[in-house]
């Protein structure tokens, strides 16, 4: 059947009435429509250009039994519309009969009112092309060792989300996001090819920190050139930021109630307001933090986002919640959740609050014996996230009274759950990160085995 609605009529407005037509009573669907464009470039030469424009929405409609069909689609005209809340509603019929989902309790709660950017046109292509080769140019220039940018990219995404379900939610939001990467690569006669890489994420093109990305590559790089072999054993090792942010997300289900709920967690029900780890860490997540670009302010359900506890003083006092799983732990959606076949959870951007003293003995420039690690790898396939257990490939340097020795090559071992416990020092200033907010971490010493 062909939808005859009135082109003017809203996105929610046009839903209820196909719904109608249909004999549907409850619905629900979310989505976005995302545009992109990226390069990339080789030796002052475009390498690759692209623009694209995608949709995702998926369509939930609840049948008279109160079983749940879901569907997807990429149209969001009256016919794909149409075509997409008939296939859920045949689906329903084989839905499940138990922990069925529901709207969230929030969908329709206010929003908090955020100070956000305005939405920004994107940059044409040229202009991207442009700010790149001549960052490409001012990374090669700083050193004869450094041969190549071989990775990189320059790409702006606007993001438009939104919700809205039978019941009036209605929720809408468009963002925009500029992102920078660098990766180098030395040549040296006689010596192995080293490598570093930078991130700068902004609003726009504008805001965009180019030149502390050069520098934070070029510095990197530099200090990895006068490398050494590393004895395997027990070192006391200090985690950047990025770097303990990686390996706190990588186990991520410590956090994540649907994991939980389905024996695939290193949490239990039972371990909320249990001790996970030293008394001087706590973390948060925060998806509006002022410094996580894109602030969401719904999840996939509608569910307004908020700044939650994830350990408190080394305690487990939060989980990532959707409207299902909050319904089994009794208590609130947390504004995690991902609209889909299943309804997932994740996070959005941690906050790990810093130290509040400066300890001499955990001055990196005064350090003797430990291992700074700077960047992890492999965590695809170094992590055992139901063991609790990983194994990873790093870049980073052995400090000697001070002095900062790039350590050739190395891998670090360890247990997620018995690091989080040997923390020993929080510096106390964070920096930002892809992941999050988060200071230098001391930890116990782990299991490093050199080359």
């Amino acid at each position: 059947m062909t939808a005859t609605l009135t082109p003017n009529l809203t996105l929610q407005q046009r839903t209820a009435a196909i719904a109608q037509r249909l004999g549907i009573r409850k619905f629900d669907l979310g989505g976005a429509h995302v545009d992109e464009v990226s390069v990339q470039v080789q030796q002052g030469e475009p390498k690759q250009v692209k623009a694209s424009q995608r949709s995702g929405i998926t369509v939930r409609v609840w049948n008279a039994a109160g079983r749940l069909g879901v569907t997807s689609t990429t149209q969001l005209d009256d016919q794909g519309l149409e075509t997409a809340l008939g296939m859920a509603l045949e689906a329903s019929e084989f839905g499940v009969d138990e922990h069925i989902p529901d709207f969230s309790p929030l969908a329709t709660a206010p929003l908090a009112e955020l100070s956000l950017p305005e939405a920004q046109p994107l940059a044409p292509a040229k202009m991207l092309l442009d700010h790149l080769i001549a960052a490409e140019q001012e990374l090669l220039g700083r050193h004869p060792a450094i041969a190549s940018v071989p990775y990189n990219s320059l790409s702006q995404r606007c993001t438009e989300r939104f919700y809205l379900n039978s019941d009036g939610a209605n929720r809408q939001q468009r963002t925009t996001t500029t992102t920078l990467y660098l990766y180098s690569k030395t040549e040296e006669a006689g010596r192995k090819p080293r490598s570093a890489g930078a991130m700068r994420l902004s609003a726009d093109l504008e805001q965009l920190d180019i030149n502390g990305c050069i520098e934070e590559v070029a510095d990197k790089t530099i200090r990895h050139l006068d490398y050494a072999p590393i004895p395997s054993g027990q070192y006391p090792v200090l985690f950047s930021p990025q770097a303990f942010l990686s390996l706190l997300n990588a186990f991520s289900n410590l956090f994540n109630a649907q994991n939980i709920l389905d024996r695939q967690s290193l949490s239990s029900p039972d371990s909320l307001h249990q001790t996970i780890a030293a008394p001087l860490l706590t973390i948060y997540d925060d998806a509006r933090h002022p410094h996580n670009i894109g602030q969401p302010l719904f999840d996939g359900e509608g569910t307004p986002t908020r700044r939650i506890p994830l350990i408190e003083a080394g305690c487990l006092t939060g989980l990532y919640h959707s409207a299902g799983t909050a319904v089994r732990f009794g208590c609130q959606p947390t504004g995690h959740a991902n609209l889909g076949a299943k309804v997932t959870v994740s996070g959005y951007f941690y906050d790990v609050l810093p130290g509040q003293t400066t300890a001499a003995q955990y001055r990196r420039d005064r350090a003797d014996g430990v291992v700074w690690i700077d960047e992890l790898h492999a965590l695809h396939a170094g992590v055992k996230a139901l063991q609790g257990s990983f194994s990873l490939p790093f870049d980073g340097w052995l400090l000697r009274n001070g002095d900062a020795i790039s350590i050739e090559s190395a891998t670090v071992a360890g247990d997620i759950r018995t690091l989080l416990h040997q923390i020993l020092y929080l510096a106390p200033e964070p920096a930002f990160t892809p992941y999050g907010m988060c200071p230098e971490v001391w930890v116990a010493p782990l299991a490093i085995t050199g080359e």
